[in-house]
C-alpha cells in the first residue's frame, strides 16, 4: 500500500493543486480513465468544504489529504480540524439522513451529496474538532494503470 499525504493552507488556490495531484495519483493507481473526472470533482468538492471551513473557523490550520491505493482501490481522506457548532457541518438534508446526523433546516450546504454522488464509497466522520471525508474508487489491483 502506498500512500501520499499532503497539507495545505486554507487558501481556494490550493484546492486546484489537490485535485491535480488526486488525478494524477488515481491515474497512477490503476483508476479507469471514465472515473477521473469523478475523482477530480470529489476531492474538489471536500477540499472546497475544508478550505471554506477553516477559513471561518481556523484559517491558520492546515487541511490535510491522503491519497493510498489498498486492496485495488483508490482512496482519498481529507480532514479538516474547523471546530462547528453546526449539527448538520454543511451538510445537505439528503446527507445528514444518510449518515444519521440530525438535520439543520437552515442548511443550505449540499457538497457531501455532490461528493456521494461521484464516488464509489464515502464515510463521512463530523465531529465538533472537524470533519474527515473519506472517498474511494476501484483501481487495477496491480497498482499499474491499464495499458
Amino acid at each position: 500500500m502506498a500512500t501520499v499525504e499532503l497539507t495545505f493552507s486554507a487558501l481556494p488556490a490550493h484546492v486546484r493543486t489537490a485535485r491535480l495531484v488526486a488525478t494524477a495519483i488515481a491515474r497512477r493507481t490503476g483508476v479507469e480513465e471514465s472515473l477521473l473526472d469523478e475523482v477530480r470533482l470529489a476531492v474538489g468538492e471536500a477540499c472546497s468544504r475544508a478550505v471554506e471551513a477553516h477559513r471561518l473557523h481556523c484559517p491558520g490550520e492546515p487541511i490535510r489529504i491522503e491519497l493510498r491505493d489498498d486492496s485495488g482501490r483508490f482512496e482519498v481522506i481529507v480532514t479538516d480540524v474547523a471546530p462547528s457548532d453546526d449539527i448538520d457541518h454543511g451538510l445537505s438534508p439528503l446527507a445528514n439522513e444518510q449518515f444519521g446526523i440530525s438535520p439543520d433546516p437552515f442548511s443550505s450546504g449540499f457538497g457531501i451529496a455532490v461528493i456521494a454522488g461521484l464516488a464509489d464509497d464515502v464515510e463521512v466522520y463530523p465531529s465538533p474538532k472537524g470533519m474527515r471525508i473519506r472517498m474511494s474508487w476501484p483501481a487495477a489491483t496491480n497498482g499499474v494503470a491499464p495499458a
